[in-house]
């Protein structure tokens, strides 16, 4: 099967039968599969999906509300497609974007071509503004340099989904995870459509959610097999300061010098503790990735080809030329 397109759905009733038009309409003369994620809705999303399903068409329906990435991981995984395209079922992206996008994928040769909304139909202050702000934080703090990151629409190759990882609320941050992952990235303008139906899962609420999973991509990007680099690095400088602070007071101690009352001796305990924390944090975070590694047979790193040359031709080249 050459495309598979996921499909999260959540409270979507009137959404759906316009959805699976496009769907069918874009992707005319693909061979593709459909599969809709319905991520605990509590309205008649899933009958209306099971109406209008055909031969194509995959629902997979969860006992309760997981969350956006949770319900993309499903399909993905549930996948059979050479290429792996995923849309919002907002109608707000269009379907009929998915072929070009193949088109570059496969002629280019990316791993992952990710939409960007170029003219975006959402509400300047509480959509547009603030991510624009967490793009361009995004953007500069991971290195990864795209425009759009809370784009849905994007269109991989089959291992490069296979292998993103997606847990909690990640899906924003598939270009770092494709990215860590060893994948070539790009990104095309798409269209945007205003919602017609139903409600926005969004608001400016999810912004400190995005600040804490930026966090944790950068640390995944720079210490997932290394976090001794990261603690050891904050701990034996804090630890070195505290113990020559504390040195310092036991001398003025010595000579009979009060130091009870001295601020510098609790920044000194302090330093030192802390010092001593971050680094047996760093020793139990190296244990647990090393856990996580072994115990599951994981590698610390992907490898794309494996190459080995033939000698066969030059030997029966050789044999050729003694014969003659």
């Amino acid at each position: 099967m050459k495309l598979s397109v996921v499909i999260p759905v959540m409270n979507e009733e009137e959404n759906v039968a316009p959805l699976f038009e496009a769907v069918r309409k874009a992707l005319e003369g693909i061979d593709y599969e459909l599969i809709m994620v319905d991520d605990g809705s509590t309205d008649r999303t899933v009958e209306r999906m099971k109406e209008l399903a055909d031969e194509r068409t995959k629902i997979i329906v969860f006992n309760r509300n997981f969350g956006q990435t949770t319900a993309m991981a499903a399909g993905i995984e549930a996948a059979k497609g050479d290429i792996i395209a995923t849309l919002d079922g907002d109608l707000q992206n269009d379907p009929t974007d998915i072929p070009m996008m193949i088109e570059k994928l496969e002629k280019e040769g990316w791993d992952l071509v990710a939409g960007r909304r170029k003219k975006r139909q959402d509400g300047m202050f509480l959509r547009k503004i603030p991510s624009k702000i967490a793009n361009a934080i995004i953007r500069h703090s991971t290195g990864v340099y795209l425009h759009d990151y809370g784009c849905t629409l994007k269109v991989f190759k089959r291992d490069v989904a296979k292998n993103l990882g997606l847990y909690g609320e990640l899906h924003r941050f598939i270009p770092v995870l494709a990215k860590m992952y060893g994948a070539k990235i790009t990104e095309v303008d798409v269209k945007h459509h205003p919602r017609i139906h139903g409600e926005s899962k969004y608001g400016i609420g999810r912004t400190f959610r995005v600040i804490s999973d930026l966090l944790l991509m950068l640390f995944m990007q720079k210490y997932k097999t290394k976090p001794m680099h990261l603690f050891g690095t904050l701990g034996i400088p804090m630890l070195a300061i505290g113990l020559l602070i504390d040195a310092y007071l036991f001398v003025l101690k010595l000579f009979g010098e009060s130091i009870g009352q001295r601020p510098l001796l609790i920044l000194g305990v302090m330093l030192t503790l802390g010092g001593i924390q971050l680094i047996t944090t760093g020793f139990v975070a190296e244990l647990i990735m090393r856990t996580y590694f072994e115990s599951q047979n994981k590698k610390p790193y992907t490898i794309k080809e494996i190459f080995v040359a033939s000698s066969t031709k030059p030997k029966e080249k050789e044999a050729d030329e003694t014969e003659a």
